[in-house]
């Protein structure tokens, strides 16, 4: 194995993805090589010992592949400067690191390690801000040693930095001690990563732990994918699968012994019914029994308020039809009460309807939505203040309790009606707080569309409640919007009615662009968000066009799409700063998105908004947000960025409970994967006053005639339907 040491001079190609770089390192002499290799994110003037091999590439000539590294201290003002200025250390960018060092020179390093306080003779720079310096500089050289560590057993160090904001100067200790944990802990490392550094550290193939440890993960996997429980005979075989090697294969009652272990241990619940065994999470578990029997609860009780007279909403010049006029009546008569349609067919409207007569007679009313986008939507159809969920149910942080819920069967709401919008994005978990803050004298309404796309988390909560015929429900199936003239809204319901929707051009805000060549289609999309739509409705660029997406990767995957929408809608300017994250390079004016909740922020995964400042001496962006008040600012730090990206374009299920002015959706059979009824209804569905979609008509009839629901593991209608 060879090994070289020099200073990174230049980074040529880095692939945030796969952690695949190609560099180019100074050595002795003023030698440049060419070194390739997986690695997490390093700076332009860090030193390196490279270990590995050298070959010979085909087009690019003599290469270095890089099996281990070192990442030792830089030894020139230049490659100290480059390295501060990386943004690898909180609350220091380009500016601030050539203060730094040309006032302390090569002692510079030195200095913020172990005299910290001097920095403070440094114009700018507080004591707060020195002490932030100083300690960013001490995690990464923990994370160096972390990754180290890890080098020893293989594995890709590419998520060290992650490792030890989880775990601190007790990663090594930890991950010594219980490997499987960084596939529960850790966000983006999996079972396999974990499994492998176990092996490697000499835990035998089929030991016990492991076995267990498969099995929790997968538990885990399915609850990413939708489902609140797997099969028994199903949960075997894929930890069967999972831990199967060419050299080790696991009989079945090996784990069937484990799985016993851990539901006798209490770590998952095995439940049988007359569909078979199913294993759960405790946690999903008593969440789907809690809200059956909760609903079924409200659904007994007798909340009537006949003294409420629909003769007199009307006479206020609200008209409703006869499943409008339904929905308000067993509103008033029932404790529960289920409202679903399409778009177009009054969901609006007959919640106003409801909310106008609750508040003429002095009820209180709550109004509430999962995302804040969705909850500023129900804001303004009604003229009163709608709350997301988590607000609603006051989530915060409670010392030594972590974030919970404070409004529950303890402290619950005080209202006498609480209606929620959206709800088919609402998962499980969520929709089990939400019940039990309800008291039984308070009337639940739940709207929403069940023939949009699932939510992101566990269950399929609307559509269950409604399959199971055990609660009230009203559907909504009269389209009133525009008198139906509506193009969007007529070809949603020729959508999910299983029909191709009419692409004739005669439609004002539906339009067709067929084209099969991908690179067509992109630049068309770059074409229409950046001159054409603009200047046929004057639509602001970013602001009213959204790009959708079924898929993140290959050319017109919402990855690529961000990247050549932002160099088409937010080009590069000196008056433009920008900060680089683990992803993207983020730009003054960008679009961006949250994309994992933090409760800290209270942004949440979903949420879009505008960078508004970005400061490059600390490393800091500003993201403006659209609240229900208007506008609200939220600061991210350097170490925080991978909690954003780019959103000029969006995937589809992202896009839920948002609407925009126009949607652009490519239809290609690229996407044949993830091309389903529910998927395009739900695209179109987005859109307020245009849609265009571009791609094939076969791609498009595929999606039509897919009417294939991802099937979920779910036991809530079974419930509902059992105890009614």
């Amino acid at each position: 194995m060879g090994c070289l040491e020099g200073t990174l001079e230049r980074i040529t190609y880095y692939n945030e993805e796969t952690l695949f770089l190609v560099a180019r390192l100074c050595c002795e002499h003023d030698v440049v090589n060419t070194i390739i290799g997986n690695m997490p994110r390093l700076a332009v003037g860090e030193r390196l010992i490279v270990q590995g091999e050298w070959f010979q590439h085909k087009d690019f000539g003599r290469q270095f592949k890089v099996e281990k590294y070192e990442v030792i201290r830089p030894q020139s003002e230049k490659g100290i400067r480059n390295f501060l200025a990386s943004g690898l250390l909180k609350g220091v960018g380009p500016s601030t690191a050539a203060k730094i060092v040309d006032y302390f020179g090569l002692d510079a390093l030195s200095v913020i390690e172990k005299e910290p306080q001097r920095l403070c003779e440094i114009a700018g720079i507080g004591a707060k801000k020195a002490a932030t310096i100083s300690e960013s500089l001490a995690e990464r050289q923990e994370v160096m040693r972390v990754m180290i560590f890890l080098q020893g057993y293989g594995v890709s160090t590419g998520y060290a930095t992650r490792i030890y904001r989880k775990y601190g100067d007790d990663t090594v200790a930890k991950v010594s001690e219980n490997p499987y944990r960084l596939a529960e802990d850790v966000f983006g490392i999996g079972f396999k990563t974990a499994d492998k550094i176990s092996l490697e550290m000499g835990l035998a193939h089929d030991s016990p732990h492991r076995i267990r440890a498969a099995l929790l993960f997968l538990l885990r996997e399915a609850q990413d994918e939708g489902h609140v429980f797997l099969p028994v005979e199903l949960l075997l075989q894929k930890t069967g699968q999972i831990l199967l090697s060419e050299a080790h294969s696991l009989p079945e009652e090996a784990v069937q012994k484990q799985l016993e272990r851990l539901v006798r241990e209490g770590d998952l619940v095995e439940e049988l019914s007359s569909e078979g065994a199913a294993v759960y999470q405790p946690a999903l578990w008593y969440a789907e029994r809690y809200a059956a029997a909760k609903l079924l609860e409200l659904a007994s009780q007798q909340l009537s308020l006949r003294s409420l007279s629909l003769n007199q909403l009307e006479a206020d010049q609200i008209k409703l039809a006869s499943a409008q006029r339904e929905a308000v009546r067993m509103a008033m008569e029932t404790g529960l009460l289920v409202i679903t349609g399409g778009p177009g067919t009054g969901k609006t409207t007959t919640i106003r309807s409801l909310l106008a007569l609750f508040l003429q007679h002095g009820l209180e009313v709550m109004l509430a939505a999962p995302t804040g986008r969705a909850a500023k939507r129900m804001t303004e159809a009604s003229g009163v203040e709608a709350k997301t969920i988590h607000r609603l149910l006051e989530y915060t942080q409670v010392e030594g309790e972590g974030f919970t819920f404070q409004r529950n069967e303890e402290r619950p709401l005080k209202a006498h009606v609480v209606i929620v919008d959206e709800v088919s994005m609402v998962d499980l978990s969520l929709f089990c707080s939400l019940l039990k803050a309800i008291p039984l004298s308070c009337k639940l309404v739940l709207v929403g569309d069940m023939d949009q796309l699932p939510s992101v988390g566990p269950g399929n909560v609307l559509r269950d409640i409604i399959a199971s015929g055990a609660v009230p429900v009203v559907k909504l199936d009269m389209v009133f919007r525009q008198s139906g003239e509506s193009g969007i809204i007529a070809n949603a319901h020729l959508v999910n009615s299983g029909q191709m929707p009419d692409i004739s051009g005669e439609a004002r805000d539906f339009f067709f662009i067929n084209e099969s060549e991908p690179e067509k289609i992109l630049d068309a999309i770059l074409a229409l968000c950046s001159r054409r739509l603009p200047n046929y409705k004057n639509n602001d660029a970013i602001d009213d066009i959204q790009v959708l997406s079924p898929m993140r990767r290959n050319l017109l995957g919402v990855d690529n799409l961000n990247i050549r929408l932002q160099a088409e809608l937010n080009q590069p300017h000196p008056a433009k700063t920008e900060l680089r994250g683990r992803g993207p390079t983020f730009r003054l004016g960008d679009k961006v998105m949250q994309v994992r909740n933090n409760y800290q922020k209270e942004v949440f995964n979903g949420d879009m908004g505008r960078i508004s400042f970005i400061n490059q001496d600390d490393g800091e962006l500003v993201v403006r947000y659209p609240d229900v008040s208007g506008a609200r600012e939220v600061t991210y730090d350097q170490a925080e960025l991978d909690e954003l990206s780019l959103s000029y374009a969006v995937s589809v299920h992202k896009s839920q409970g948002s609407e925009y002015p126009v949607v652009i959706l490519p239809v290609v059979t690229q996407h044949y994967i993830l091309l389903q009824r529910n998927l395009l209804y739900t695209a179109i569905t987005r859109a307020k006053e245009m849609v265009v979609l571009i791609g094939t008509k076969k791609a498009m009839a595929i999606a039509v005639r897919n009417n294939k629901v991802e099937a979920r593991y779910t036991r809530l209608a079974a419930r509902l339907a059992e105890k009614r």
